[in-house]
């Protein structure tokens, strides 16, 4: 549950942080620490055999980077309809640097297999993702790119509302006629025809 909610705070802090930087900082700062708190129970209390110094440092970097990864993958997978651009390049990296990762972090893998078929077959996807996400930011209808998110700028509603207050009021002259005038009118056309009541 720990992994899973750190990359939660992480993927949402790496979309949103050009909207609000400070505070999408410190989301990810939170990610980063919870991810980390779920690796050190995972790998290191949970674990039969604990690893020697060298080998937990190597597993809390890549845990980060993997972290990262995970983030910027289901952040851009999430949110490419409010950050097409942005989306489009965050897949593809977080694609590659999961891989990374996770290669890193796995004991019985050795660092060489990132250069091996797996590592160009994933380098292929992340190519073919990047491409193929930058055509269709690019042939998306709304050119918005950050700004399409909910949480910066009116809507159309609020848009229209604005612009209705700022029209001028109507002259004096085409003000409509008193109440009490329509209403006497009213009342002596029943009076006329004998139904008054």
């Amino acid at each position: 549950m720990l992994y899973f909610v750190g990359a939660g705070l992480i993927s949402g802090a790496v979309v949103h942080h050009p909207l609000d930087p400070a505070r999408y900082t410190k989301i990810a700062i939170i990610g980063v620490l919870v991810f980390l708190a779920a690796t050190v129970v995972n790998e290191f209390l949970l674990a039969a055999d604990r690893p020697a110094p060298p080998r937990a440092i190597l597993v809390i970097a890549a845990s980060l980077l993997l972290s990262f990864g995970i983030g910027m993958l289901s952040g851009g997978l999430q949110h490419f309809e409010d950050f097409p651009d942005r989306g489009a390049m965050l897949v593809p990296l977080g694609i590659t640097v999961s891989f990374i990762a996770f290669v890193l972090k796995d004991a019985e893998s050795s660092w060489r297999r990132i250069f091996g078929p797996l590592g160009l077959a994933v380098l292929l996807t992340a190519a073919v993702s990047f491409f193929g996400l930058r055509a269709v930011a690019e042939g998306m209808t709304e050119p918005s790119g950050e700004s399409g998110h909910s949480h910066g700028g009116g809507t159309e509603e609020e848009t229209t509302e604005h612009d209705t207050k700022e029209d001028p009021p109507a002259p004096a002259s085409e003000s409509p006629a008193p109440e009490s005038s329509v209403t006497t009118d009213a009342e002596s056309d029943h009076e006329e025809d004998g139904h008054g009541h």
